[in-house]
């Protein structure tokens, strides 16, 4: 076997193809769009290069076929906030060969440790987390957009290789036509008409404003959790950026106190039901049919990210935010499942609320980590 770095727009494409080539037979695979998994390795357009660098190889057998790759990256902000400095590595994929899969992963490891990292851990993304990031290992049925999906057999890689769980990742299903529990409404009513309190969603028109309130939100709400980065403007206007194609207004929402930016929560269609048959291109036929699709063929909506200031944690306002979700999406009869994903096993704050809504379990991602 002769693992090769990618490095001109052969082996990009051999990198791309294998995914193609190992889930050709799996109904729930849908294929990411080629396009954004290279953005994620194109210095220009990814803006975590500004503080980390990357690497990535694919793996061939004796006759000369693809049959395995992956991706390492350092994100210097994060790395050195560990016991030990901690790198990444991601986009593992490849065929139920053990051996395969070790190279693979020594191949990452070598990678890492001359650049100064004594651990570790994947599966992850070279960017924010909230896409392809985590082993999925309990529910394995068709991801929703940004969301990892692999083979089974990755786990017995993983454990075998000698990565041990950092945490879990809990994705729930919320039936968006089934009520809330009595108690949530109560809530959620009484705090949508407290005095001081006002609900508005997302506007492109004035997104700056929008942007920086959440910014505002998110670091001050998540700033006690453990190995917390605040999130820059910039990454920030370059995730709506992404988003413009399959963004709804609507399913963006914020509560502010007195004027104060308190809570929010970001929900997109699902553009994995848009995209799926695409087979990771998007030419003129596919942008036609995702137009098509984004009106009349998405049933499936995805909770990217939620967040409450520190001082307004307990106020349920996130109940009030869903109160004013539903109250849009319910009369125009178009979703059926909005998927809440993903929360640290850690976040006991947000598990309850998830559970409070009367959501259901969906799926079960693992952060492992590798000690050197």
């Amino acid at each position: 076997m002769q693992i090769i770095a990618v490095s001109d727009s052969k082996t990009k494409k051999d990198f791309l193809n294998v995914a193609r080539f190992l889930y050709k037979d799996d109904p729930n695979w849908i294929c990411p769009l080629d396009a954004e998994i290279e953005q994620i390795f194109d210095a220009a357009k990814n803006p975590f290069f500004k503080h980390g660098t990357c690497n990535r190889w694919i793996l061939k057998d004796e006759a000369g076929n693809t049959i395995g790759r992956v991706a390492a990256f350092i994100n210097e902000k994060k790395a050195h906030q560990y016991e030990q400095p901690t790198g990444g590595m991601g986009f593992f994929e490849c065929t139920d060969n053990q051996k395969a899969a070790f190279l693979l992963f020594d191949t990452a490891e070598a990678w890492l440790q001359k650049q100064g990292m004594k651990a570790m851990d994947g599966p992850i993304n070279f960017g924010e987390n909230d896409s392809f990031w985590g082993l999925l290992v309990e529910g394995f049925t068709p991801p929703s957009y940004g969301m990892n999906y692999n083979h089974a057999y990755y786990h017995r890689f993983f454990e075998d290789y000698g990565f041990k769980t950092a945490y879990e990742q809990i994705t729930n299903h919320l039936a968006v036509r089934k009520p809330f529990p009595e108690r949530f409404t109560k809530i959620a009513n009484w705090v949508a008409n407290k005095p001081g309190y006002t609900f508005e969603y997302f506007s492109k028109k004035n997104s700056a404003k929008y942007v920086q309130d959440l910014m505002d939100i998110y670091n001050d709400g998540w700033q006690d959790f453990e190995n917390f980065v605040p999130i820059k403007r910039e990454t920030l206007e370059e995730s709506f950026k992404k988003m413009e194609d399959i963004m709804d207004e609507k399913l963006i929402w914020f509560a502010y106190v007195n004027g104060e930016p308190a809570s929010f929560v970001v929900i997109i269609p699902d553009a994995n039901q848009m995209i799926k048959g695409f087979n990771g291109k998007l030419g003129l036929i596919e942008k036609l049919t995702f137009l098509y699709k984004r009106w009349v063929g998405v049933s499936r909506m995805r909770a990217i990210v939620m967040g409450t200031k520190k001082a307004y944690q307990k106020h349920g306002l996130e109940s009030a935010l869903f109160i004013k979700l539903k109250e849009y999406v319910l009369p125009l009869n178009q979703y059926d499942e909005l998927e809440l994903s993903w929360v640290g096993d850690f976040n006991d704050k947000m598990l309850s609320i998830h559970e409070a809504t009367g959501a259901t379990f969906g799926k079960r991602h693992l952060t492992l980590r590798k000690i050197f």
